[in-house]
């Protein structure tokens, strides 16, 4: 891997050194590290779509799209989601955040049920799009996705599939939260649309196999996919530390390590050799999703959702080593 996230960690963690002392440090350390374990599958499902996309691209993800992810995902998109859901201007948020971040935080965390239906929408219908693709061959959970490709006959069958979990979902919400979470979750399900419809029109019907040509559609997919991983983490951010300079800084060294992944992984060839790595994270995508919907009405921890994405990305990675060594042998 490059050197380029290890100086950027230290970069980052000098800063929140110079900016809190040791105490800032440390949460911006823990805040890297839980951003790392939240986005492993997103690394994964990102290399799917860089690697069909020209170097140019993979170097735009890299550089343009890292400080999207940092400032504008990270920063800038949450003081306008506190904007919109308080009904307050983005220079007052701004300044409300660097000066009040207890009260940015409180705002951000009223957001949540919008925040979790949109990104838990967006990353269901993620997984559901691949996991109906009729055009999947490989079958890691063979007895559950064979089934699945075939409902995938269906036309838009993992919309249905998607609007109906929301519709069950917002039922168990309170009375005054109910129309926030479907108007969210419904935006959620038209963004991936959209993002998919504009594939379409560059060129490729498939929203997460953009090739080289419909380099500008993959980037906007991988950029609004890295937004949905990343906006119930900057709400999980708050419970460490209501310091908005070190939360970005710890999510940034976090994504700038998962950018980095993302790219090795197409660099190496790795989901060419290791078969049901995609799999698994699109498995680990879908529980993300499923525990964002979830969360709306109770507490998920941070860890719990880690752990289940890596867990899924292990297991898939285990599979793929033993199909290699039956392949070998046989």
């Amino acid at each position: 891997m490059s050197i380029l996230p290890w100086l950027f960690a230290v970069a980052g963690l000098a800063a929140a050194f110079a900016w809190g002392g040791p105490a800032a440090l440390l949460i911006a350390a823990l805040l890297s590290i839980m951003e790392v374990s939240l986005s492993f599958d997103n690394a994964v499902v990102n290399a799917t779509v860089l690697r069909r996309m020209d170097p140019v691209w993979q170097r735009r993800f890299l550089t343009w799209g890292i400080l999207i992810a940092v400032f504008g995902m990270r920063l800038i998109f949450p003081v306008v989601i506190v904007a919109v859901a308080a009904g307050l201007g983005l220079l007052e948020v701004a300044m409300m955040a660097v000066n009040d971040p207890v009260a940015y935080g409180e705002h951000l965390k009223a957001a949540h049920i919008g925040i979790a239906a949109f990104g838990g929408m967006f990353l269901l219908m993620v997984f559901l799009h691949f996991v109906c693709d009729e055009g999947k061959d490989v079958h890691w959970i063979y007895a559950i996705e064979r089934r699945l490709v075939k409902a995938g006959r269906l036309e838009a069958v993992e919309v249905a599939v998607a609007l109906l979990v929301l519709l069950v979902a917002q039922t168990f919400l309170p009375d005054a939260d109910r129309l926030t979470a479907m108007v969210a979750g419904v935006a959620g399900v038209a963004c991936f649309v959209a993002v998919k419809g504009f594939a379409g029109l560059a060129g490729e019907a498939d929203a997460a196999g953009i090739a080289a040509r419909s380099g500008a559609a993959g980037f906007i997919y991988l950029e609004v996919l890295d937004a949905s991983f990343s906006l119930d983490g900057v709400i999980g951010a708050f419970a460490m530390t209501t310091d908005i300079v070190i939360i970005m800084i710890g999510l940034a060294i976090g994504a700038m390590f998962v950018r980095t992944l993302t790219v090795h992984l197409v660099r190496k060839g790795t989901l060419d050799e290791f078969v049901f790595l995609e799999h698994g994270a699109h498995w680990g995508i879908g529980a993300l999703g499923i525990i964002m919907l979830v969360g709306m009405r109770v507490h998920v921890p941070e860890m719990v959702t880690g752990l289940v994405g890596v867990s899924l990305i292990g297991l898939s990675l285990f599979s793929s080593i033993m199909h290699r060594r039956k392949r070998a042998e046989s």
